[in-house]
């Protein structure tokens, strides 16, 4: 059987190389398309870099690597529509791409659901007025936030030069005892190579972003593959949920 190709529109640069480590783990194609913007975590900008011509663009840059499903991979690009725009955004990219679309704000839900995880804690890297949508955004689906911390890092380039030690304590020091799982929601943030640590050190579910958006490029192909050091979303006992 042939393995699935999914297509990913990426933001800028800062820590696309998670996916390249993802498909040598997990023996898929997962090709990286960029489209730009000004890299700011504020509202206006990136409401402006999920906009439908930029994502229309990406599905264009993809279309080459035939892609079995197409993935725009930005938590608060996509977000910061609400989860009505959310949903809107990626029937868009769909049409647009001709192949089943999501997007990361829409994976996170779908991950937390498929773990059913109903109370998170969050370790945002952007501004607090940002990381408040991705509350409300959670909120709605029907996943309690008992507790986000909000880094204030103004740009996704800045937020992709922190070290695993960095990420590792940012984990730590935001993570709640009455969190069933901790959620750190941006692509801009090299997380996979330490998701294993992250999980033995806190004791539960850990979901970052690049780690979602991953998965359900995956789960929309129908895959069942899987991976011990992808954590626990990648567990055998998850590959089949939610086709």
């Amino acid at each position: 059987m042939q393995a699935p190709t999914v297509g990913f529109i990426y933001p800028d640069h800062a820590a696309e190389d998670d996916y390249p480590l993802a498909a040598s783990l997990l023996g898929v194609r997962l090709p990286v398309a960029h489209i730009y913007g000004t890299d700011l975590h504020a509202i206006p900008e990136l409401l402006d870099l999920g906009s439908p011509d930029k994502l229309r663009h990406g599905a264009a840059l993809l279309a080459p690597d035939k892609p079995d499903v197409v993935v725009w991979a930005c938590t608060s690009g996509s977000f910061v529509y609400g989860p009505q725009g959310a949903r809107e955004q990626v029937r868009d990219l769909a049409s647009a791409a001709g192949v089943p679309a999501s997007s990361t704000s829409l994976a996170f839900v779908a991950a937390a659901h498929a773990l059913d995880v109903r109370r998170v804690a969050i370790a945002a890297s952007y501004p607090d007025e940002v990381a408040r949508l991705f509350v409300e955004f959670l909120a709605d689906a029907g996943i309690e936030v008992v507790a986000f911390s909000s880094a204030g890092i103004d740009t996704a380039a800045e937020v992709g030069t922190l070290t695993a030690e960095q990420v590792r304590e940012l984990a730590a020091a935001n993570d709640h005892p009455d969190a069933q799982a901790l959620l750190i929601p941006d692509t801009a943030m090299h997380t996979l190579g330490v998701l294993p640590e992250l999980e033995a050190r806190l004791g539960k579910i850990v979901l970052t972003a690049n780690q979602v958006t991953i998965w359900e490029g995956l789960r929309l192909t129908g895959s069942t593959v899987a991976s011990a050091v992808l954590g626990s979303l990648f567990s055998e006992r998850h590959t089949h949920v939610g086709r």
